[in-house]
């Protein structure tokens, strides 16, 4: 290749000539592995709205459930209060993201001059590099929209999910599975093309940027390739801002205002057809818990990959003719081989274990979180021999003053990842105990309220500060062993490895809003009570699945934050 190589370089532009070595330092299995995990995650979620979109709404034949629907005169009802809750989260996602498009231009400019100050390479002084501003610049803005468009796909996944959900549980055969099933298909649509669509793009950065600064040249351009490249997490970060502060403060204030002007004002029921706020209450679920939530855990995903990426950049692995594409795509990799874990894992809930009676709901999404938590730990293991040197590599450390003295052994690789990916089961877990009505904690909070509302407050704060004892400690203990194993690169790396589970946390996550949709469409079209009572027992989990998604989302914040 080195002879080859020297024949050509004559004749060839320099620029070509570039170009030809930096594609000939990158590792052909590891953009293959990286990129086909991102598209299998992608066609899965395709695959998953293709069995959504099978229930029709509009179907009138031998179908059992438009039957029942028919016989009550509901179909109509139901029809237009879907199509008043999609009209109205498209309202709301056209003018977040209006706003966020104009930050996003404005902020970027800023970005690429800040950005564009470098330090010289003497270590004093700077100078400007517009090209790393422009490159950083760009990543930003990628990011951005990639989180914009992540936003807005799982918005209208769910959406369009909420009415079916309300059919399927007027099925006479099997009623919960059905239901269940497509509320849960509904977040792993969510979830892939987050999770596959995040990885693709990001690895597709690595690859154009390592075009410009090389990461085998010199120690100067691997730091500023992956400086640039660091843009992506703050692009992702700074909608995650919009969607889950603006979000949130949204929602929250549409779910007070209904109850307001229903149940105080009127004496109205939950989600009576007679109160117009209910649909900006049931669209005001969508926006916190799917598009908020999944901005807030695609920043987490991106920083996280980036700080990592960032730390790598300052080793063995790169600046050097010994430079190792594969072992420095390590952290992304991590994240690949989640999405194929998550995969499989979903049959289980669907297909093999499905959910057949309310007591089941519970069951199935827990063992979510535990199946997926294992197979990642076990997936792991040979992924780290693969990627990583066997005879290790050397790291600079905090303390260290940028000096390439710490050794960085696959194993050592591997237990910063497990303890990362185990404390953020054992979070989920905790979460579930104190937000579950099958537990004591829930149920003492609810019988406060006999006492009345000032009881109720004040257990209700007690048992919060409670309930996050454990997983502080938990943080605690991942950052201490982290960082006495792998310093900085391994708090980055136990980041990832709880957010490997990340599609199907975000299943789980963006199953509770669907189900919540659904009682609310069925109590608004006058479906039998029987329904309802279904769409309360899948929503009644799904507010637990949404604090479960809340810890994993402020655990991997805080690791990706010290990172």
């Amino acid at each position: 290749a080195n002879e080859r190589k020297q024949e050509v370089s004559p004749v060839l532009p320099r620029a070509v000539q570039h170009r030809l070595d930096t594609m000939s330092e990158v590792d052909v299995a590891t953009s293959v592995f990286i990129v086909v995990c991102g598209v299998v995650g992608v066609l899965f979620a395709i695959y998953q709205f293709r069995l959504i979109a099978k229930i029709s709404l509009e179907a009138t034949g031998d179908d059992s459930s438009f039957r029942l629907l028919a016989d009550n005169n509901n179909q109509h009802s139901l029809i237009e209060i879907y199509n008043a809750i999609r009209l109205g989260a498209d309202s709301f996602l056209h003018a977040e993201y209006k706003i966020c498009l104009i930050f996003v231009v404005t902020f970027g400019t800023l970005v690429f001059f800040l950005t564009s100050r470098v330090p010289n390479d003497s270590g004093s002084g700077t100078h400007a590099d517009w090209q790393q501003g422009g490159l950083t610049a760009l990543a930003f803005v990628i990011g951005a929209l990639t989180s914009i468009v992540s936003g807005y796909l799982g918005m209208k996944v769910a959406v369009f999910s909420n009415a079916r959900t309300t059919i399927s549980a007027l099925d006479p055969v099997a009623p919960w599975t059905k239901s269940f099933n497509t509320a849960f298909r509904a977040g792993g649509v969510m979830g892939y093309s987050l999770c596959g669509i995040s990885l693709i793009t990001l690895y597709i950065l690595c690859i154009a940027f390592n075009q410009v600064f090389s990461f085998a040249e010199s120690p100067r351009t691997a730091r500023a390739l992956f400086e640039s490249i660091a843009g992506f997490g703050l692009g992702g970060s700074s909608i995650a801002l919009f969607g889950r502060v603006g979000g949130g403060i949204y929602t929250k204030a549409a779910d007070v205002g209904a109850d307001l002007a229903g149940k105080v004002v009127s004496g109205l029921p939950e989600d009576d057809p007679r109160n117009p706020a209910t649909i900006a209450d049931n669209v005001g679920d969508n926006v916190g818990d799917v598009a908020g939530m999944g901005s807030d855990l695609f920043g987490s995903f991106a920083e996280a990959s980036c700080a990592a990426l960032v730390i790598g950049a300052s080793s063995t692995l790169a600046g050097s003719e010994d430079a190792d594409w594969r072992a420095l795509m390590f952290p992304l990799m991590i994240s690949a081989a989640g999405i194929i874990v998550c995969m499989i894992t979903s049959f289980v809930a669907t297909n093999l274990s499905p959910v057949r009676r309310e007591e089941d709901v519970e069951k199935v999404l827990k063992v979510q979180i535990a199946v997926s938590t294992v197979l990642m730990s076990i997936a792991i293991i040979p992924i780290a021999f693969w990627a990583l040197p066997s005879d290790g590599f050397k790291v600079a450390t905090v303390a260290g003053g940028g000096k390439l003295e710490l050794d960085v052994k696959p194993f050592y690789a591997v237990a910063t990842v497990w303890a990362g990916l185990w404390a953020g089961a054992i979070i989920g877990f905790v979460t579930e105990f104190y937000t579950s009505h099958s537990y004591t904690p829930t149920r003492e909070v609810a019988q406060s309220c006999e006492t009345g509302a000032a009881t109720n407050i004040i257990y209700g704060l007690a048992l919060g500060y409670k309930s996050v004892i454990i997983p502080v400690f938990l943080l605690a203990f991942v950052v201490y062993f982290s960082f006495t194993l792998l310093d900085m690169y391994g708090v980055a790396l136990s980041a990832l490895g709880m957010l490997g589970t990340l599609a199907t946390c975000l299943s789980i996550d963006v199953y509770g809003p669907v189900c919540d949709n659904a009682g609310g469409i069925a109590e608004m079209s006058g479906l039998p009570e029987e329904v309802r009572e279904k769409t309360d027992a899948l929503d009644a989990a799904g507010n637990t699945t949404a604090a479960i998604g809340k810890g994993f989302a402020i655990g991997s914040a805080f690791l990706v934050g010290l990172a």
